[in-house]
């Protein structure tokens, strides 16, 4: 049986493969700890496995042991006296190994068990992860747009002056002002969704709702990639779930040979005996005390092979389903490679773009004080430059969730 203190280290040791993707989110490593230890998820699995482990206890006994009582209304008269009443007890015993058999066979069960606590805290580490980022993810798009909308501001007042001047017309205020208004509009729905998000990431962590929660100021990505083991897949415990679930059923089968074995029984019975009145004579009135051996045999065994060919199915569709998973999680981690390093392409394009873009921008501004400028290239520019920047965020946080997905799979 494995040791949950050994387990939770162990948990605690894959945090740090999280976190090892970026310097400054040191709170994640608490609030993941924070996460484990009162996630209701998690301590469900945890009284499940202490539940299935104390049957155990359960399946180490023997059969009742049988007491019996009986009044002989009509006397049977023996040559020692007449019987009165009977006492009797037996006890049943299965066959030698029996019990074992059923103790390796809970214990398989329990192992199995198990592997659910480790694959919930894998996912719920990676479930807090990925709310972390999402919620960095809007704080970052939130700040961008207030941003543009001070840019913007910046704008209309050169807008204002050149109306003053006649180099530009109202229309070209109105339009700088009702995108003012889009963004602003834009980052008041971002702020109700950051709530929302958070209240998700507040429930990961079994907390009230309205708790703060305060994220990293900003991310980038990082200039290489952790390496990655794709055969430590094979020890996924999703997969190694299906293999304590294999052996359980081979427990399952030999218990199943042994409740096929005879049982034997030991008992032994008290018969009291009245004294005749009417003759003196030895062993008069004498009680008889028969000591008893029994045994149990399972002539008609249609139940016990019935049982060997049911679990011999099972076997063979644990396996099919332990070689479907593994298929599932093969493409799971495939696309996350994959998606991980288009995040760092578009990345690296939306820097290159933005760069580009904050020259244009430079070049109105000049264009600005020779009093050539155009605002209508002014809400192109500006459009442009908050897309890329809202690129480039996206790409940030595609790139850690999808080294969360990695971590989940290998680690």
């Amino acid at each position: 049986m494995k040791n949950e203190s050994i387990h939770i280290k162990i948990v605690l040791a894959l945090g740090s493969c999280f976190l090892s993707l970026f310097a400054n989110a040191q709170q994640l490593e608490t609030l993941i700890n924070e996460a484990l230890e009162n996630n209701p998820e998690i301590q469900k699995f945890e009284l499940q496995y202490k539940r299935v482990s104390e049957k155990v206890n359960e399946v180490n006994t023997i059969p009742n042991t049988e007491f019996g009582v009986g009044y002989f209304v009509s006397e049977p008269e023996t040559r020692t006296g007449a019987q009165r009443f009977k006492v009797s007890a037996k006890q049943m015993l299965p066959w030698f190994g029996t019990i074992s058999s059923r103790e390796d066979y809970v214990t398989a069960l329990a192992d199995a068990k198990y592997e659910d606590i480790v694959i919930a805290k894998r996912k719920l580490m990676a479930s807090v992860s990925q709310s972390y980022y999402n919620l960095y993810t809007n704080q970052a798009k939130q700040q961008i747009l207030r941003d543009n909308i001070k840019l913007l501001e910046t704008y209309e007042t050169m807008a204002l002056t050149s109306v003053e001047v006649g180099k530009a017309s109202a229309v070209d205020v109105l339009r700088l002002q009702m995108r003012q208004n889009d963004l602003q509009q834009l980052k008041d729905v971002l702020q109700q969704q950051f709530l929302a998000e958070q209240t998700n990431f507040n429930n990961l962590l079994n907390r009230k709702n309205d708790v703060v929660v305060n994220v990293v100021d900003s991310l980038t990505i990082p200039m290489e990639d952790f390496e990655i083991n794709t055969e430590n897949l094979s020890v996924h415990p999703e997969l190694v779930k299906f293999d304590k679930l294999y052996q359980s059923v081979e427990k399952s089968e030999l218990l199943n040979q042994k409740e096929n074995s005879p049982m034997i029984g030991f008992g032994l019975d008290y018969i009291n005996v009245e004294e005749r009145q009417d003759m003196n004579f030895s062993d008069n009135g004498k009680d008889i005390v028969m000591p008893m051996v029994s045994v149990s045999i399972p002539i008609f065994n249609k139940k016990y092979k019935s049982i060997s060919k049911q679990n011999e199915l099972e076997q063979q569709e644990i396996n099919y389903q332990k070689q479907e998973r593994l298929n599932s999680l093969i493409t799971v981690l495939d696309k996350a490679i994959n998606d991980r390093i288009s995040a760092r392409i578009s990345n690296n394009t939306a820097t290159k773009n933005l760069k580009q873009a904050k020259d244009a921008e430079q070049i109105l501004i000049k264009s600005y004080e020779t009093g050539t400028i155009d605002f209508n290239d002014v809400l192109d520019i500006q459009e442009l430059q908050l897309k890329f920047q809202m690129n480039q965020i996206e790409s940030i946080k595609t790139y850690y969730v999808q080294s969360v997905i990695i971590n989940y799979l290998i680690q």
